[in-house]
């Protein structure tokens, strides 16, 4: 089975709630960004790494806007369910941005990264990376792949919300990033799902097919 939820930043507790722990060794759980795992590199933070490790089921998440790039990079890349992967340990996989997995005969684009709403104040205290910003080359990869694919994709993963929901979003408009006139021509010319994103720290759908996602857990139907 594969199941889909929003940021963890860091909680442990959050795979500890009653529908991850019924999780068995061929599920998938997939992290919309701010996984958080990997921030500061300190023995505290390996610890929790080593027990996600123990865990039956294989954890992927897509970066957001919190997490440490610097330390994320030094994990070797790997080719996993189709796409460029990063493995972090044997059953924690880094989604890259542009990339298209197979899991469970299902295709899923990722796509991370976005704009932190704090992004002043962690200037200041040295905990803001460039990174975090979606580049041009790396939408170039996300449209070759989404080509490659003759743009017929089941699932899309994304931290930033595509632009022309922002508004209801209570997110700011006037934010502008590299994707999104990337996302927008993806609502238009990419055949999908559904489309499930994290940063807004809420649990909302919005309809047709959009997924806010934070705390919840949804299982996919991949029958």
């Amino acid at each position: 089975m594969i199941y889909i939820t929003g940021d963890t930043h860091g909680d442990i507790s959050r795979f500890r709630d009653s529908i991850t722990r019924k999780l068995k060794r061929d599920d998938t759980l997939i992290v919309c960004g701010d996984f958080g795992f990997i921030w500061d590199g300190s023995r505290a933070e390996m610890n929790m790494l080593r027990k996600l490790d123990e865990l039956r089921y294989t954890i992927a998440f897509i970066d957001g806007c919190h997490e440490n790039f610097d330390l994320l990079a030094q994990y070797p890349e790997i080719s996993w369910n189709g796409g460029i992967a990063g493995q972090i340990s044997d059953n924690i996989i880094h989604l890259k941005r542009g990339q298209v997995y197979t899991i469970e005969g299902k295709k899923f684009f990722t796509f991370g990264g976005g704009l932190s709403p704090d992004i002043d104040i962690r200037k200041e205290t040295g905990t803001w990376f460039e990174q975090e910003q979606p580049t041009k080359e790396e939408v170039e990869e996300g449209l070759r792949n989404i080509t490659l694919n003759e743009g017929i994709i089941d699932y899309i993963i994304t931290h930033e919300p595509p632009q022309s929901l922002k508004k209801c979003l209570d997110l700011d408009i006037y934010d502008h990033l590299e994707t999104d006139g990337f996302f927008e021509q993806l609502l238009t010319d990419c055949v999908y799902s559904k489309w499930f994103f994290g940063k807004c720290h809420i649990n909302k759908i919005i309809p047709p097919k959009f997924y806010a996602l934070f705390d919840n857990v949804i299982r996919l139907e991949t029958d």
